[in-house]
């Protein structure tokens, strides 16, 4: 089968490997306050950095999903006047959790507000109020817009005190990001990463543990600072996904930085956003180029086509994603990832021509 769902999607091959390795080396029934984990997680920390080019000062820490760094995000950084940036499912899904969580806990101070955008429209830059904290989805997993590194730097330089935390659950190992527009930046492994799901990635900066002891939130187990002071001993605050973390390290090792996976997964998709549009009977959904996802390509046709495709190309051993939200009927999605081998996209091109 070919696998071009957008998550989980397609291993890296060499998984199947890796995990024999990993189980031969015992690490898996060793706790997370032995030497043995704290020198797994070290190595880790540290091949990331490099793959990522995470920049210094910069902290790294793993969680159970990017939905848990939602929680995180919510219960123990946002303050003030906080504004969600979206135009798609999974962005609303935050704020509305954000909204809930915020009622609940009847945390004080905190004032919540959205600012939605439609797909092909420019981001916006200007707030009713001037936010302390803005919260954006990098990739839109459910429609494919993006949000361009200019957008980012614009808005880091015009609030430079703002608190900016980002989703990048679709884009984070795919593309080389922006690391110092955002305070905290998370993503699940299941996508870009090329790993099973069950594993997240959470990169902060300074301002995210300042903006913690600030909130200072002490109700929950997983609060930031008590993660932080877990992974500051290369420990973590519960038992963590050892098989994840360590399949983490064989991929961070093995993939090479990341600027030359991102001029890869770049020119496939503008490549393949030009085949939509000039040899196929189909239009990309997001039509403005500066936004569209290099990787979740969302195509739109009428909901019979749609059906059929996806259909056909089952038939052929492809594996397409259905659409999302309210372009679930009219739409499906080719995840461009970087597990996915140039062949594999020849092969759905010849497919779909």
């Amino acid at each position: 089968m070919h696998n071009f769902y957008p998550g989980p999607s397609k291993l890296y091959p060499y998984v199947k490997h890796w995990l024999s390795e990993i189980y031969d080396s015992g690490i898996l029934s060793k706790n997370h306050r032995s030497d043995a984990f704290m020198q797994l997680w070290a190595d880790t920390d540290s091949k990331l950095r490099d793959s990522l080019s995470i920049p210094d000062g910069y902290e790294i820490y793993v969680t159970s999903s990017a939905t848990e760094c939602w929680k995180i995000v919510n219960q123990s950084l946002v303050y003030g006047n906080t504004t969600f940036v979206s135009n798609g499912a999974f962005g609303k899904k935050w704020a509305n959790y954000a909204i809930k969580n915020n009622s609940l806990s009847n945390r004080k101070g905190v004032k919540i507000t959205e600012s939605e955008f439609d797909v092909n429209a420019e981001p916006p830059t200007e707030f009713q109020t001037e936010p302390d904290t803005i919260c954006l989805t990098h990739n839109e997993t459910s429609n494919g817009t993006y949000l361009p590194d200019e957008y980012l730097i614009k808005i880091r330089k015009q609030y430079p005190k703002t608190f900016i935390a980002l989703d990048a659950t679709s884009s984070m190992a795919g593309v080389s990001l922006p690391w110092q527009t955002g305070d905290v930046w998370f993503a699940s492994v299941q996508k870009c990463f090329g790993l099973p799901s069950g594993l997240a990635i959470l990169v902060v900066s300074p301002k995210a543990v300042e903006r913690a002891e600030t909130v200072n939130d002490g109700v929950f187990y997983n609060s930031f600072l008590n993660i932080r002071a877990n992974f500051l001993k290369n420990q973590t605050p519960y038992t963590p996904n050892i098989l994840g973390i360590a399949l983490l390290n064989k991929q961070a090792g093995f993939v090479g930085n990341n600027e030359i996976i991102d001029e890869k997964i770049k020119s496939r998709a503008a490549n393949f956003y030009q085949f939509i549009k000039t040899q196929t009977a189909f239009d990309p959904l997001i039509e403005t180029e500066k936004v569209q996802s290099p990787t979740v390509i969302t195509i739109r046709s009428k909901e019979t086509d749609v059906l059929n495709v996806i259909e056909e190309m089952k038939a052929k051993g492809i594996t397409l994603g259905k659409g999302y939200g309210e372009w679930k009927n009219d739409t499906f999605r080719v995840a461009n990832f970087p597990a996915i081998t140039d062949s594999e996209f020849e092969y759905l091109m010849k497919a779909l021509n």
